[in-house]
């Protein structure tokens, strides 16, 4: 096997993984905060990915303005989805919980190409389409670009929760009943978790539509970003970067090295393979706390 072809394999596996990662951290955020895990971060990102084609394409407006304006509506739209819906689900057990978040998965997974239309929708946030060198390493632009702006969110992630407010909704996810003693507003800071997911979740579906195109299929984006977050461990941002360069380069590897030999279909299955590993060999995930309950 060309070694040229292995590196440069793996180096665009590792922006692709980073793209993978930015939806994982929407998932890890709520997680922290409420100790819930999200199965709607596909379709959300799928969400804002239309609305900003639809802002964009469909009203006229510059793309920028799109972007600033998706982000603003799908935040307001993740915390009315905790108000309205999640909230009603307290003193529930958390399977049901989570099966919803699975329904909202579902409903906008059908919603969305219902309203918009099922034909691919061209998103163009003003990437070149020409690819870059990095010495004799060919590289896709949009997934250079795409997976260095990811890692810059996710650095910021960091920051973030590192700050005042990060602080208060790390203090929440450890022990709610504790954070309402003290003056907390639980549910506010759930409902700014959900918000921050879903803008999280809009700027990933924003790039990765640059990258493929608006339809449906953006939602699928579910498994890559549960390997993630699974394999890194639910609680841990540093383990959505580690595990998502992982799980890129390692999806990047067996497509290229293993589609020639079985005939193709290896991308759908790493993901997979991993969740099933990570679960048997160790659930918590590689940086994830220890007393995190497996639903």
């Amino acid at each position: 096997m060309d070694v040229l072809l292995i590196s440069e394999l793996a180096l665009s596996g590792a922006f692709v993984g980073l793209m993978y990662a930015l939806v994982s951290l929407g998932i890890v955020l709520i997680y922290k905060t409420s100790g819930l895990a999200n199965l709607a971060q596909g379709a959300i990102a799928m969400t804002g990915a239309y609305i900003t084609w639809a802002l964009s394409a469909g009203l006229g407006a510059p793309m920028w303005l799109a972007i600033v304006l998706a982000l603003l509506v799908m935040f307001f739209a993740g915390a009315m989805v905790e108000r309205l819906a999640l909230r009603r689900m307290i003193g529930q057990p958390v399977i049901m919980t989570i099966m919803l978040t699975l329904g909202i998965e579902i409903l906008l997974r059908g919603l969305m190409p219902g309203v918009f239309g099922a034909a691919v929708k061209r998103l163009d946030i003003g990437i070149p389409q020409a690819p870059v060198f990095i010495g004799e390493l060919l590289i896709n632009r949009a997934t250079l670009i795409g997976g260095s702006l990811s890692f810059l969110l996710i650095v910021l992630s960091l920051v973030f929760f590192n700050s005042r407010y990060g602080i208060v909704m790390r203090a929440v996810a450890d022990d709610q009943t504790a954070s309402w003693s003290v003056g907390i507003r639980v549910e506010k800071a759930i409902a700014v978790a959900w918000g921050l997911s879903a803008v999280i979740a809009t700027g990933a579906g924003i790039l990765w539509g640059a990258t493929q195109g608006v339809d449906w299929s953006l939602s699928l984006l579910l498994i890559k970003a549960l390997a993630i977050a699974i394999l890194g461990g639910l609680d841990s941002i540093p383990g959505v970067l580690i595990a998502g360069l992982i799980v890129g380069v390692a999806e990047s590897l067996a497509t290229g090295i293993l589609d020639p030999l079985v005939g193709g279909g290896t991308r759908d299955i790493v993901a997979s393979v991993i969740i099933l590993l990570t679960l048997l060999l160790k659930p918590h995930g590689l940086f994830g706390r220890e007393h995190i309950e497996r639903v």
